[in-house]
């Protein structure tokens, strides 16, 4: 039986984990020590850090894998880049690993690869943050440079804001310094999509669905596909080409952000690896195939299935998250049950008892919900029934958001 090790056990990684094992494959996941969801579900687990190359590359010897991938998370890519070069496994290389796992650099590297980006300021203290800001010109964005799903992102439109910004940015961070970027105009948008013996062989620009919190924009969902011009079809082709081929990614998924203004296009950012927040388990639902399928596929050197090309499926999906800290208190399951006759797509991630952690960006997800439309008016009908059957502290989630907008 042929080996796939995947770094991570979070609520992300369960679906691969389980296609790896739908595959037929022997699963081996490793994580820092937890409850992790993804233990439960291998073959075999290791709790090592996904960032401890020497530890991966032990295990990956010691169990003779076949492969090595992840999704949802950038800050394995640099593991799995050092395991393939010396396994001499397909995927990511470590070259290709190290540009995704920082951003400075991957800044510079797009800058050298002609890709349409925003000016960006590496600063290593908050007066070097203070100079980059207004060189660059207010408003800008302040990162943090290793971390993924909006963690330690901040749009600071004024000086006084600067501080606090920097100081979110490095409490995410492994690294002592920060990134200091031009705000963008334009919408954003998110480009996921598939790379084969160096051909960009699926690509697919979806909408975004974001929230404002805290002064910080929240990535809570997509909406696939997306709508625009032939025009603005093929440069979003263009700057992704670009950008991949700057990055040197090969047999591998990748997860982009980008911001749209009229036909113009800058990307932000290109991970080696799938998106997060629902993205696989949309793309599965628009094109008809499993996308967690061919990431396990492109790990192992084979060729990736993809149908001949129908029309797409609208659909859009959103994350369930709670306001404030607490106890899921009790859940509705018949409700649950009508969503689920009526055709939405929801899973939770906790049972009752279990801890929620307030909004803050997307790892404090307590569950997810996909629905096939692209009327926003229905999915914020659907989120409300949802809301309305999932108590925290004895309260419904319904309740607990008109609360805190009463409290705006």
């Amino acid at each position: 039986m042929k080996k796939v090790l995947i770094l991570g056990a979070g609520i992300y990684q369960v679906p691969l984990i389980r296609a790896a094992k739908k595959a037929g494959l022997y699963t081996i996941v490793s994580s820092i020590p937890g409850d992790w969801p993804g233990f439960a579900e291998a073959d075999q687990i290791y709790c090592v850090n996904t960032t401890d190359k020497e530890g991966i590359l032990k295990i990956a010897m010691d169990e003779q894998i076949d492969g090595i991938c992840t999704t949802g998370t950038d800050v394995a890519a640099a593991t799995i880049g050092y395991v393939n070069e010396r396994m001499g496994l397909h995927g990511l290389s470590e070259i290709s690993a190290a540009r995704t796992s920082d951003k400075t650099i991957m800044q510079e590297t797009f800058h050298n690869g002609g890709v349409a980006s925003a000016e960006s300021i590496r600063a290593d203290s908050p007066r070097e943050a203070m100079l980059a800001a207004e060189k660059i010109g207010f408003p800008v964005v302040v990162k943090c440079v290793d971390s993924s799903g909006s963690r330690g992102i901040t749009i600071v439109d004024r000086p006084e804001e600067l501080q606090k910004a920097y100081e979110d940015a490095l409490a995410y961070s492994r690294k002592d310094y920060v990134i200091v970027e031009e705000k963008l105009a334009g919408v954003e948008i998110g480009i996921d999509g598939l790379i084969r013996d160096g051909e960009l062989i699926f690509l697919a620009p979806h909408h975004k669905i974001v929230c404002k919190r805290f002064n910080k924009t929240i990535t809570a969902g997509h909406s696939f596909p997306y709508h625009g011009s032939e025009k603005l079809l093929d440069e979003i082709g263009v700057q992704i080409r670009k950008a991949i081929t700057a990055m040197g990614f090969d047999n591998c998924a990748f997860n982009s952000d980008a911001f749209v203004d009229g036909e113009n296009v800058s990307i932000i950012e290109i991970g080696g690896r799938a998106g997060a927040t629902c993205i696989p388990e949309l793309i599965t639902h628009c094109y008809g195939f499993n996308y967690y399928e061919q990431i396990i596929r492109l790990a192992f050197g084979l060729p990736v299935e993809i149908p001949e090309q129908k029309q797409p499926v609208p659909c859009m999906a959103k994350l369930i998250m709670s306001p404030v800290d607490g106890f899921i208190t009790k859940l509705d399951r018949e409700g649950f049950e009508q969503l689920r006759e009526e055709g939405v797509d929801l899973s939770m991630d906790y049972a009752i008892g279990h801890a929620v952690d307030s909004m803050i960006n997307g790892s404090q997800r307590i569950g997810q919900f996909i629905v096939h439309t692209q009327d926003e008016a229905k999915l914020e009908e659907i989120e409300n029934r949802i809301n309305r059957c999932i108590y925290v502290n004895g309260q419904t989630l319904e309740k607990l958001w008109q609360m805190e907008d009463l409290q705006k």
